[in-house]
């Protein structure tokens, strides 16, 4: 039986392609197939409630529609004791970034109200994109230049921007000797945060017209 063989030198597409799955399995994030299933079932699940809408994000950063942070604050309690534990236990790896806190306030406020004006994330934008969204397309093509501009200037002047670092740090290394006890109240506690909060919708009145016709 012939094994296949990636092609990862180059700079072409597919050599590209081929350095990104590459990447995954140096990284044992699992297997392609598995990292590839994961995906699709995350497309499905965003579709099925609909937070790939223009509605859910946008009425989410104008507080009608509280769909996406139920939804993020149950991911974040449910991910948060999944993935301490599976890292606990050898299942998976943390790839820690440095803390860069005047980067991450600035980042923050660009990323918001991006998030607010095109109604999309980068979860869901590229879900919107295989719809058949041209207004997401077109955003993604400015996400990419705009990396391409963060990677040309970096050293010149975003490398000044992020500020000083403060390091490599997680939560349950702020209470020693109690690690597993912080994070299953953390994510206990944001998990009842995603319940109480009032369940409010913002009516897609693009589906109602049609519902109507």
């Amino acid at each position: 039986m012939n094994e296949i063989v990636f092609r990862t030198d180059g700079e072409g597409f597919l050599s590209r392609f081929f350095q990104m799955v590459q990447v995954v399995i140096d990284q044992d994030h699992g297997s392609v197939a598995l990292v590839f299933l994961i995906g699709v079932i995350f497309g499905g699940i965003v579709q099925y409630s609909r937070v790939d809408k223009f509605e859910k994000i946008a009425g989410f950063a104008m507080l009608k529609d509280t769909i996406v942070p139920k939804m993020l604050f149950l991911a974040v309690g449910i991910g948060s004791i999944g993935i301490y534990f599976m890292v606990e236990n050898g299942a998976a790896n943390l790839h820690i970034k440095s803390l860069y806190l005047p980067g991450l306030i600035l980042g923050g406020i660009l990323f918001g109200a991006s998030m607010a004006i095109l109604g999309k994330c980068p979860g869901t934008g590229p879900v919107s994109i295989a719809e058949g969204r041209i207004d997401v397309l077109i955003a993604a093509i400015g996400g990419i230049f705009g990396g391409l501009v963060f990677t040309v200037f970096y050293d010149d002047i975003f490398k000044y921007l992020q500020g000083e670092s403060f390091g490599k740090t997680i939560l349950p290394n702020l209470f020693e000797g109690h690690e597993q006890t912080s994070v299953l109240v953390f994510g206990v506690v944001v998990i009842l945060i995603a319940i109480f909060i009032p369940k409010l919708e913002m009516e897609d009145e693009l589906e109602d017209h049609d519902a109507l016709r």
